[in-house]
């Protein structure tokens, strides 16, 4: 089968900067992401925090205040965010699962370079399948603007780790070491930490609290140190820029649940004056620095976003709809979670959330909240947890993450318990809350195709057939009007080349005219596949 090899009209490619020529100027788009955090900051009212650089962003830009990714744990969100599409739809849900997406998916990125920007990313990929050549011009720890084209619109996006659940717990040597590029008071005193009810009030507890938003400072400076380096380029004023985390605080009963703790996140976004008439063409006002933004957004539509800011197509069969640009779909009414496999524990829990409620359904109620997880048992808090659990001496919320069964269903109202302690689901109070978020659960559940009842070997063998990994074809060449077309016979793949000794490889998306004697080399690449050699 000849795969189609233009994923948007050859017409942008017509102009060096990939766009035509009486085309409007497209935006810079920069991702600034961060790890394991929920919206702890100073900006949305934490006390706590020390977070001037990201406050002060903030302040220039857009608050959004209700923005949740769709899995509490690293690899399914970003598979989501890549894609734009629910993981439990494309096989990559359970948490390191080697995920094969059906044919007509492919990491958004591609769309982009394909309309001439150039994308870079550094460094974390973590897509539950390896990225492909084709997705990033760059993918490496120097990745940022700096290696397009003269006039080349650029999406970047940079990854700060300093707050990711594994520095939580580290030593106290190595956090003597961190606290010497803070201030004295913009260190955490574990004795002033405000805890979730959940967690039992010790010294152990108070500083693991403390340390995690010691990170947080820390990462404050490194935002700061980019923004710079951006203004330095002279490229502020070119440039949407955007702040988020991959999905809540790394501590236990967040990360990996689907509790708001678990998959509310920041997100802030600046977007320079030139550039707010595209991006809100109904209000432009809305983008203006300081503004609120109370929507509904899921983690699905951060792609799609970028696609309609950068005046690409957004495909049809993306789950993720844009909240900015040209094509701005209406405002959610829900927003949808997922919790499979993590690390070597099962479980399959769904949730709904709108503007106030939250809905779980616990499909396998036969098993407790606190499941062991050898990476998640090493940090200080969930052995504390379980330390005073065994000695009988957690009390109330304290002692729910231990019940031996979950109920089927829970319902939380977030505006009176923001810290999801009070199930209401046997509340008739509360009857029509939950047959409402009950009914939008079936409906998503069978309009997404979620594969969540479905054994993981069974969905191994679909994706791998006995066992084995596929790999694409390879590339077959055709000169045709004295260009030279690349076909590949894999539903799905796409193409990279070089020509004569190209550094980087380029995404193929039409026909070559080569002068005599260039050399050519290709790669057929799909999501989940081993690539063509």
């Amino acid at each position: 089968m000849r795969l189609s090899i233009s994923l948007v009209t050859l017409a942008l490619l017509c102009s060096p900067n990939g766009a035509a020529d009486d085309a409007p100027p497209r935006p810079n788009i920069l991702w600034i992401t961060c790890e394991d955090m929920s919206p702890d900051l100073g900006c949305y009212g934490d006390l706590y925090a020390v977070s001037p650089n990201i406050d002060r962003f903030a302040a220039q830009g857009v608050r959004f205040t209700r923005v949740f990714t769709h899995a509490g744990v690293c690899a399914p969100s970003r598979s989501g965010i890549i894609t734009c599409m629910y993981p439990t739809s494309i096989g990559t849900h359970h948490m390191r699962c080697p995920g094969v997406p059906p044919p007509h998916v492919k990491c958004f990125t591609e769309y982009l370079r394909a309309a001439g920007y150039y994308t870079t990313n550094n460094v974390k990929t973590d897509y539950q399948f390896a990225p492909p050549l084709t997705a990033w011009d760059e993918s490496s720890r120097s990745a940022d603007w700096r290696g397009r084209a003269p006039g080349q619109p650029f999406f970047a996006v940079i990854n700060l780790t300093v707050t990711h659940e594994s520095q939580v717990r580290k030593s106290a040597a190595e956090f003597e070491h961190l606290r010497r590029g803070l201030r004295q008071n913009q260190i955490h005193d574990p004795a002033k930490a405000v805890l979730p009810p959940y967690y039992p009030d010790t010294p152990v507890t108070r500083r693991d609290w403390a340390n995690y938003h010691d990170n947080i400072t820390f990462m404050d400076r490194q935002v700061a140190e980019i923004l710079a380096r951006l203004e330095a380029d002279g490229l502020g004023e070119e440039t949407i820029v955007w702040f988020w985390s991959d999905h809540g605080r790394g501590l236990p009963r967040a990360k990996r649940w689907l509790y708001d703790s678990g998959t509310r996140v920041p997100l802030l976004i600046r977007v320079p004056e030139k550039y707010r008439r595209l991006a809100s063409p109904a209000d432009p006002e809305r983008l203006h620095p300081g503004a609120v933004n109370d929507d509904l957004i899921a983690f699905v539509d951060l792609g799609a976003t970028v696609l309609s800011l950068a005046g690409v197509p957004v495909p049809g069969h993306f789950h993720g709809r844009p909240f900015l640009g040209p094509q701005s779909a209406p405002p959610r009414q829900y927003v949808f979670g997922a919790r499979d496999r993590m690390d070597e524990a099962y479980d399959v829990i769904r949730s709904v959330r709108d503007q106030r409620y939250r809905y779980i359904r616990n499909y396998l109620p036969q098993l407790g909240y606190g499941q062991d997880i050898d990476y998640m048992n090493e940090m200080p808090t969930m052995r504390e947890m379980r330390r005073l659990h065994s000695e009988g001496k957690l009390r109330g919320p304290e002692a729910s993450y231990f019940l031996e069964r979950k109920p089927v269903e829970e319902l939380y109202d977030t505006l009176a318990d923001p810290h999801e302690v009070h199930n209401l689901a046997a509340d008739r109070a509360y009857g029509d809350v939950l047959e409402r978020l009950r009914h939008a659960h079936i409906e998503w559940a069978a309009e997404t195709k979620d594969t969540g009842l479905i054994p993981e070997p069974e969905i191994d063998e679909l994706e791998r057939p006995g066992g084995r990994w596929e790999q694409t074809a390879a590339p077959r060449f055709v000169l045709r009007d004295g260009k030279l077309e690349i076909a590949c016979e894999t539903p799905g793949a796409s193409i990279a080349c070089r020509v004569d000794g190209e550094e980087r490889w380029r995404l193929y998306t039409g026909p070559l005219a080569l002068a005599a004697g260039a050399k050519l080399h290709a790669k057929a690449c799909r999501l989940g596949y081993h690539d063509s050699d």
